[in-house]
């Protein structure tokens, strides 16, 4: 049978291993961070309006979105989307999530193309997450192995969509040039770290 040939198990067992690992260390952090309060009082959303005003990003929204961390930056319409737990929590995790998505949005403005190229792959991927387990099952339960490869094909393309996104995501953002001790310009400056 396909669930016990070594081939299948040497794939599937370590892949499985590690979302279960990725995920409960998200979590984990998630749970532990959102208890601590931030020292600025501030709410994720309250956080989010500040640093787009002071940023000088404009034309970005702000929206809740349903669920748990579901929080996310749209770039299609130029929106942050933040969870009710992230929206209206004054948390460390909170704040730390809302000036996250918000750097998605500085991408998006200075056209980092990671973020754009991550933003082609997306439908694909959508696609292919939900019909790889259709075809994996199917071929499971016909025992038709084929069919469940091109499934397990098909869903990697998740791997591939992962591998893109670690730039978008770990790319540290330089300060707005108009920080730099350097910077002459007539526009206004946004407030800059000290």
């Amino acid at each position: 049978m396909f669930f016990l040939s070594p081939t299948y198990l040497m794939y599937m067992i370590p892949a499985f291993i590690l979302m279960a690992i990725t995920s409960w260390y998200v979590k984990a952090a998630y749970s532990k961070w959102s208890r601590v309060a931030a020292g600025s009082r501030f709410t994720g959303y309250e956080a989010t309006r500040r640093l787009i005003n002071s940023s000088g990003l404009r034309g970005v929204q702000i929206q809740s979105t349903p669920g748990e961390m579901t929080d996310h930056y749209d770039p299609r319409d130029k929106t942050v989307y933040l969870s009710g737990g992230v929206a209206n929590s004054p948390s460390v995790a909170a704040l730390a999530i809302a000036a996250h998505e918000l750097g998605h949005a500085q991408q998006d403005a200075e056209e980092y193309f990671p973020l754009k190229f991550r933003g082609t792959l997306v439908p694909l991927v959508n696609i292919g997450s939900n019909l790889g387990w259709i075809l994996i099952m199917i071929g499971l339960f016909l025992q038709l192995m084929q069919v469940a490869w091109i499934g397990v094909l098909v869903f990697s393309g998740g791997a591939l969509f992962a591998l893109v996104t670690l730039p978008v995501e770990l790319t540290p953002l330089p300060a707005p040039a108009a920080c730099s001790p350097t910077a002459a310009s007539s526009k206004p400056k946004p407030r800059c770290a000290e």
